[in-house]
């Protein structure tokens, strides 16, 4: 290739990047403004003064164009955590959680609707099943919580239930096969996946403004569920 044509083809690549970037950022906008019902291909080219047969050209569909918005959304999540966990030692996985999981509760109160889109699933191409461009994305978030969970395991001081109900074991393994190899007993897992439950439970009723009725300061009770997290899972580091 000559050093024309590459040069030809790089910039056909950064326009093209540039594009995608901002169709995300014009979903996104129209997301938090008008909520996900308002993600379409059609008004993201009105807003964009394209035709939307144009946008084709990036995404094929619908269901791609979501998918790629809950990808990115789910890699900005992702590394807020991860900047939130390195403010302590990683000496400190207790603390490094407690921190990851105030995280989460400050960008969801800061992106209601993008949190909403992420884990209520208000449109059905906002899945995340195996197979999904968004997969990847959600694991590479969960990866954060729950690789400090396993850090703390091997701490060895989780206390998990001594009987796991066989209906719980398919599932588990899955959650397992994400742990890359290490060894943890499905009842820790189990442990791991209530606490996720609690954590993200807790978050959720305040961003969708189910506590309103008996809280006006929901922080308490959220930092009291992080303590009895970290107690579950063997730290009680303040």
């Amino acid at each position: 290739m000559s050093s024309t044509a590459g040069t030809r083809t790089g910039r056909r690549h950064r326009v093209r990047e540039e594009a995608l970037a901002e169709i995300l950022r014009t979903a996104r906008r129209l997301l938090v403004e008008e909520g996900p019902g308002a993600v379409t291909l059609r008004a993201i080219a009105r807003e964009m003064g394209m035709t939307a047969p144009g946008l084709y050209r990036y995404y094929a569909g619908h269901r791609d164009l979501i998918q790629a918005l809950t990808s990115a959304l789910y890699d900005e999540l992702a590394t807020a955590l991860a900047a939130a966990r390195d403010r302590h030692p990683s000496a400190e996985p207790g603390r490094q959680l407690r921190e990851a999981g105030r995280e989460l509760r400050r960008w969801a109160l800061a992106h209601p609707n993008e949190f909403t889109l992420l884990f209520a699933k208000p449109v059905t191409d906002a899945d995340t099943t195996p197979g999904t461009v968004a997969h990847d994305s959600s694991w590479r978030f969960g990866g954060v919580i729950l690789g400090l969970m396993v850090r703390l395991w091997r701490g060895g001081t989780i206390h998990p239930p001594a009987d796991l109900d066989s209906a719980w074991v398919t599932q588990l393994e899955e959650v397992r096969e994400h742990l890359s190899g290490e060894p943890v007993p499905l009842e820790v897992i189990y442990v791991f996946v209530a606490s996720w439950a609690r954590l993200y439970g807790t978050v959720a009723v305040e961003v969708f403004g189910h506590l309103d009725f008996a809280l006006t300061d929901p922080e308490p009770l959220f930092e009291h569920t992080l303590d009895d997290i970290l107690t579950a899972l063997g730290d009680t580091a303040d």
